[in-house]
């Protein structure tokens, strides 16, 4: 059934992004919608990680940032961050 929602969520962002306001609005929905759906298919609980990572990235070494990606920052979140990985 999975496969059969993925169709609508890009159409349906497609349209979402008609409506950022600027070119700029819509790169950030972009980068935004990739962030969340990669640390879906890492298996992690998209607001559990970009609370995770909007803690430490304050103070996070811009040379380092490849740390805070999702298949770095898995090991690190507790368990209920876990959700099942989507195929």
């Amino acid at each position: 059934m999975i496969a059969g929602r993925t169709p609508r969520g890009v159409g349906l962002r497609r349209r979402n992004y008609l409506f950022a306001g600027a070119d700029s609005g819509g790169e950030r929905a972009a980068a935004m919608y990739s962030l969340i759906g990669t640390a879906r298919l890492n298996g992690l609980d998209p607001e559990a990680y970009l609370a995770y990572v909007l803690e430490r990235i304050v103070d996070h070494p811009i040379n380092r940032i490849d740390e805070l990606l999702p298949w770095c920052v898995a090991p690190s979140l507790l368990s209920t961050a876990q959700v099942e990985a989507i195929r």
